[in-house]
């Protein structure tokens, strides 16, 4: 887990109405309209040979088209007051969606260095060798029993030794055996002062092992808040536009400069949600083919800074013990009632990991979907519509490998890209699988297969035997966190109006998750930002009724080193927690 604030944050979760009004260009597109009407009957007038009259017509209009569609979308800026790379991108906002907006950045807030603390060395700043973790003896001073607390204090030191004044460092932490297959998050707690108290509930008897890793110092925090509100242009897109044998490549974006040439003005009609390309030289904008990630900008860091993110030395590195982190946990001390004696911190922690298993603790009743002929009995006469990035394609192809009679359609479609489908006529079971729209970070993504979640899920006609499967988050992480919660507030509304129309479609939405962080990856993909788009998102569909799968504890719980694409068992438990909630009604269940 992250950091938690001492006193809780209302949250409220966004509404936003969709729509994508023009606001400036408007007196220019009629004057070009006007102009072009006049020397098109001008030209009518003067052509005499109907071949001739065809051909210029048509080029005429041709030329009048390419003028319409290359006027830049001016409008209010949407992005926060603090980030000023693009500030013409976005609808206006109305005060309620504003106020929601505010609320949520508020709850991503994190704490800043203190003015005038800088280092000016890396000396100064925070080094996982030098800092020391150490547990806290029971209050009892007894042993620890199931159902119990254990915490664990963090003293962070510089690379000299010594202590740190204020905090900001982003830590996580798991409890964990791995001859029990167990593990479970911590809970962070930041006391600004270089102190942090990790907590961690106690749920299964045995051996266990307090374990505290350090993501990123303070001050390489303040770099990545830097370049997520100042560089979203560090991560570039591309698109190919091509008419009969001429082709151009320009580059695309959620906002692009103005200065650089015309653009072409992609933001979609329902959903108001911005994307532009330089509009090639000689092209029209409506001869686009695809859609592709085109790199990451380098040297976007100072060398002084780039030393804040060695892999090994002060990213993702665990914080040594003072002394043994290690506790035997005693049988559960039962209470009047029969029941645990359970810290009400248990209540944030989602599940936990036993004998390689993982058991949810949000009351769903969970099963283990070992069989194939288990997931096929759970699915029969069941539509799956998946939607998002590559962390849900994952879902699409496990169970591919856990539905024998299932049949993969070929689509001519790139395997990691889609769209993807798959039907098991036997037991009337269809997939589908669709990435997210754009900013995705995908190859050659044909342009008429970009969709926004939320245009697809108004297509839906949901239902008993529907199921909507929803993960979106690490294509956001190079942007300002507002463009992630406009996304989420319209994929919002459209769950809504889904469950209006449907209420008793399944809906499960799959939470973010911790990654490997070498080289520089975390200039582009920082558990940090991860984080902080995974605290938007929880609070969006909070109340919702719908289920999170919790990814994020899933992962940090879990022994397997980190990955965007998490291995096989953790995909294995993800899909079972799904499975559980679409079957949970079921009678066999």
């Amino acid at each position: 887990m992250g950091h938690v604030k001492t006193s809780l944050l209302r949250r409220q979760h966004i509404i936003r109405t969709v729509t994508a009004v023009m606001r400036s260009g408007t007196a220019l597109k009629y004057g070009l309209i006007t102009l072009t009407l006049f020397g098109l009957v001008f030209l009518l007038q003067n052509i005499s040979n109907e071949e001739n009259w065809k051909d210029q017509a048509g080029a005429v209009l041709y030329k009048f088209q390419n003028k319409i569609e290359s006027i830049p979308f001016r409008q209010r800026p949407t992005f926060h007051q603090n980030s000023s790379f693009c500030s013409y991108v976005g609808r206006p906002a109305s005060p309620s969606e504003a106020r929601v907006e505010r609320e949520l950045l508020d709850l991503m807030e994190w704490p800043r260095l203190p003015s005038g603390s800088e280092p000016r060395t890396l000396s100064q700043t925070s080094d996982p060798a030098h800092s020391l973790v150490s547990l806290v003896a029971s209050q009892n001073g007894g042993g620890r029993h199931v159902g119990e607390t254990l915490e664990a204090l963090v003293h962070m030191h510089d690379f000299k030794g010594r202590p740190k004044r204020y905090g900001g460092d982003f830590l996580l932490a798991r409890l964990h055996w791995r001859e029990l297959q167990a593990g479970v998050a911590g809970r962070v707690l930041d006391h600004g002062n270089g102190l942090y108290t990790v907590r961690f509930p106690l749920l299964w008897e045995g051996w266990a092992q307090a374990e505290v890793m350090a993501v990123h110092s303070s001050e390489a925090v303040a770099v990545l808040r830097r370049l997520r509100e100042k560089r979203p242009d560090r991560v570039f897109f591309v698109s190919l536009f091509r008419s009969g044998l001429y082709s151009k490549t320009t580059e695309c974006n959620v906002c692009l400069p103005q200065d650089r040439g015309p653009l072409c003005n992609y933001t979609d009609l329902r959903t108001g949600e911005p994307w532009y390309c330089y509009k090639p030289k000689g092209l029209g904008c409506d001869t686009r083919i695809n859609h592709a990630k085109g790199g990451y900008l380098k040297k976007i860091i100072t060398k002084k800074e780039a030393l804040l993110f060695q892999s090994g030395v002060n990213v993702k590195v665990p914080i040594p013990a003072l002394a043994t982190h290690t506790i035997k946990v005693l049988p559960s001390r039962k209470v009047e009632n029969g029941s645990w004696n359970l810290n009400p911190l248990k209540l944030a922690t989602s599940g936990y990991y036993y004998r390689g298993s993982w058991s949810p603790l949000d009351g769903l009743a969970m099963r283990h979907f070992d069989r194939p002929s288990a997931v096929t009995r759970c699915l029969t006469n069941k539509r799956i519509n998946m939607y998002g990035d590559s962390t849900m394609r994952q879902w699409f192809e496990y169970l591919l490998t856990m539905l024998p009679e299932i049949n993969e359609f070929s689509l001519e479609s790139q395997k990691k890209v889609g769209p993807l489908m798959a039907v098991d006529n036997s037991h009337n079971i269809l997939l589908q699988y669709r990435c997210h729209g754009p900013p995705i970070r995908f190859t050659a993504v044909p342009a008429g297969e970009l969709r926004y979640i939320a245009n697809e899920l108004d297509g839906l006609s949901g239902g008993p035997n529907a199921v909507v499967a929803i993960s979106i988050w690490s294509h956001f992480s190079t942007f300002p966190a507002e463009l992630y919660i406009r996304r989420l507030s319209l994929i919002r509304r459209a769950v809504l109006r889904l469950l209006e129309r449907a209420p008793d479609t399944a809906v499960v939405v799959r939470t973010a998750n911790p990654q490997a962080l070498d080289g520089d990856a975390s200039l582009y993909n920082s558990d940090w930002f991860s984080w902080q788009l995974d605290q938007a998102l929880r609070a969006t569909f909070k109340d919702l009724d719908v289920l999170l799968v919790d990814a994020w504890q899933m992962c940090v719980a879990h022994h397997h080193p980190h990955n965007v694409h998490p291995p096989a068992p953790i995909i294995k438990s993800m899909v079972d927690v799904m499975l559980s909630y679409v079957c949970r009604k079921e009678p066999w269940f």
